[in-house]
C-alpha cells in the first residue's frame, strides 16, 4: 500500500507541481485586483436623470410590445436616444421606447458609443478618444455566464488614461461590464491563470466545468497523499525527528510538513468551488420557490393604480410584484430610494424599504413553520450583501431552511440549508479566508494570506526541483 502511495504520488505530483505553484502565485494577485466587473456604484453613477415628461408609453404598454410573456421586472432608465423601458422575463430580456413603444435595442455601434459616452461623462471619465471596437458573444472579461442574457455586447475603448473599456448590451443598450488597463493586465497573472480560464475553453462552460473539476480532484488527491506520505515517513531516534531524506527532497518533506494543514485544506477547498451541486446544494431557490418569488403578474392591473409622477431627481424606476402587490422603487442615489405601494396615501406611508411584515407575508408561502424575519446584522456568518447599500437584509428562518430577502427590491439573495451552510465554511472560509475575526481585521487577513500562499509556493517550487531531475534521470537512462 505504502509503494502504491509513494508511486502514485510522485507522478501525481510531477504533474501537478507547475499547476500548484501556479495556484498559490495567482491567488495572491487576486487578492488585490479581483476579476473586472461593473460595481454597483459604477452603474449608478453613469446613470442620467429621468426625463419623467418624455414617458407616454405605460410600463403595462412596454410588456405588451416585448412580447415577453413571462416579465417579471420592468425598469425605466434615461439613454442618450430617450427614455426605455428594460423588460426582463425569466430568461429574455428587451428595451422598449418609451416614448413610442417600439423596439430600442442597441443594435448599431453609433447607438453603442453614445450610451458609452453618455455613462463616461456622468462618471467623469474622459471619453473625447472613445472609439467602437467590436460586437462579440465572448471575449475574455465577459464570458462570465451573467452576461448570457446581454449578448452579443459592443465592446467600446474610451481612450482615456487609464485604458478603460467599457461592454453595451446590445439588447438594452446598457452599460454591463468596465476594465481598465491595469485589471487587465494583472488578471492575466490573478484569475484567468488561477481559474484556467482561457476565452476558448471559458466560453463552454459545461466543458470548463468538467475540466477545472476533474484537475482539482486530482490536485486534492496528490495533496492528500502526500500529507499521509509526509507523516508515514515521520521517525522518532532517541527523542528526536529523523528524517529519511536529504538535500531538496528533505526540504520539501520539511515544508510540506509544516504547511500540509493549510496546502491540504486550501487545494480540497479549491476543488469544492467546481462543486457546482455535485456534493453539496447550490443555494438557489426551486422552481415553485422561484415562481412565488418572481412570479409572471398579468402586467395589466397596473394601468388601474394611480402612481405618483416620476421625481425629477429618480435616475432608476423599477416596477415589480411582491407576494401579491405590485410595487415601484425610485432609485434617488446609490444608497436611497423611494418606495411606493399601491393605496399609499400619505408621504409617511412610504419608506425606502420593504417592511418585516411584508417580507414575513412571503416567507409564510415560501415554506412551513417560518419564524418572524429578523434583519442581518453586519456581522452575521453568512452576511450577503444587499442591492443598495444601507438596505436591510431579512433573514427568514423556516425550519432548516433559511431566505435571505433583499429589503430594497424584494429578491431573495440566497438559500441557506444546512448544506449550503456547511458549504460556506468548507469552501469560502478555507479558501478565502474569510473567518469573521479576520474579516473585521483586514490587515491580518491579508498578511495571513500572502504568508501562507507564499508557504504554498515555496513548497511548490521544491516539487518542481524534485520532478525536474526525477524526470531528468528517466530521460538519461
Amino acid at each position: 500500500m505504502m509503494s502504491a502511495i509513494v508511486l502514485l504520488h510522485r507522478w501525481l505530483g510531477i504533474a501537478f507541481c507547475l499547476l500548484f505553484a501556479m495556484w498559490f502565485a495567482t491567488g495572491m494577485v487576486m487578492h488585490f485586483v479581483p476579476f473586472p466587473s461593473l460595481t454597483e456604484a459604477e452603474r449608478f453613477a453613469g446613470l442620467a436623470p429621468l426625463d419623467g415628461t418624455r414617458v407616454p408609453i405605460a410600463p403595462q404598454d412596454a410588456v405588451k410590445a416585448s412580447g415577453i410573456d413571462d416579465t417579471v421586472r420592468i425598469r425605466l432608465i434615461q439613454r442618450s436616444d430617450g427614455p426605455v423601458y428594460i423588460v426582463a422575463g425569466r430568461s429574455l430580456t428587451t428595451s422598449i421606447s418609451a416614448t413610442d413603444g417600439s423596439i430600442a435595442e442597441a443594435k448599431s455601434p453609433r447607438v453603442a458609443l453614445a450610451e458609452t459616452e453618455q455613462h463616461a461623462r456622468n462618471r467623469g471619465i474622459d471619453c473625447t478618444n472613445a472609439s467602437s471596437i467590436d460586437l462579440a458573444d465572448y471575449d475574455q472579461w465577459s464570458v462570465p455566464n451573467g452576461f448570457d442574457r446581454y449578448r452579443p455586447l459592443f465592446h467600446v475603448a474610451l481612450g482615456d488614461a487609464a485604458g478603460t473599456e467599457v461592454y453595451v448590451a446590445s439588447n438594452t443598450g446598457e452599460i454591463v461590464l468596465d476594465t481598465t488597463r491595469r485589471e487587465r493586465s494583472w488578471n492575466f497573472a490573478g484569475s484567468v491563470a488561477h481559474w484556467i480560464y482561457p476565452t476558448v475553453l471559458r466560453r463552454d462552460w459545461a466543458l470548463w466545468d468538467r475540466v477545472v473539476w476533474t484537475l482539482s480532484l486530482l490536485a486534492a488527491i496528490a495533496s492528500a497523499l502526500g500529507a499521509v506520505l509526509g507523516i508515514a515517513r515521520i521517525k522518532v531516534s532517541d527523542g528526536r525527528l529523523d528524517l529519511p531524506y536529504r538535500g531538496w527532497h528533505a526540504l520539501h518533506h520539511v515544508i510540506g510538513l509544516t504547511s500540509m494543514v493549510f496546502v491540504l485544506t486550501w487545494i480540497v477547498s479549491g476543488w469544492l468551488s467546481m462543486d457546482h451541486g455535485r456534493l453539496f446544494s447550490r443555494g438557489q431557490l426551486s422552481p415553485a420557490e422561484a415562481a412565488l418569488v418572481s412570479p409572471s403578474p398579468s402586467w395589466n392591473a397596473l394601468s388601474s393604480i394611480s402612481w405618483e409622477p416620476i421625481s425629477p431627481s429618480a435616475r432608476e424606476i423599477e416596477w415589480f410584484p411582491f407576494n401579491g402587490r405590485f410595487y415601484r422603487r425610485d432609485r434617488i442615489a446609490v444608497d436611497r430610494q423611494m418606495l411606493f405601494r399601491p393605496g399609499d396615501t400619505a408621504p409617511n406611508d412610504r419608506s425606502g424599504f420593504l417592511s418585516r411584515s411584508e417580507i414575513e407575508g412571503l416567507a409564510q408561502h415560501l415554506a412551513m413553520g417560518c419564524g418572524i424575519p429578523s434583519v442581518v446584522p453586519a456581522t452575521d456568518d453568512y452576511l450577503v450583501l444587499p442591492t443598495i447599500p444601507g438596505a436591510p437584509v431579512y433573514r427568514s428562518i423556516c425550519g432548516d431552511v433559511w431566505f435571505d430577502i433583499d429589503g430594497a427590491s424584494g429578491t431573495v439573495l440566497q438559500r441557506l440549508d444546512s448544506s449550503r451552510r456547511a458549504y460556506r465554511w468548507l469552501y469560502s472560509a478555507l479558501h478565502t479566508m474569510d473567518f469573521p475575526i479576520l474579516v473585521s481585521h483586514p490587515s491580518i487577513r491579508t498578511i495571513l494570506i500572502i504568508s501562507l500562499c507564499s508557504c504554498g509556493l515555496i513548497f511548490s517550487i521544491t516539487g518542481i526541483v524534485i520532478g525536474w531531475r526525477r524526470i531528468g534521470t528517466k530521460l538519461t537512462r
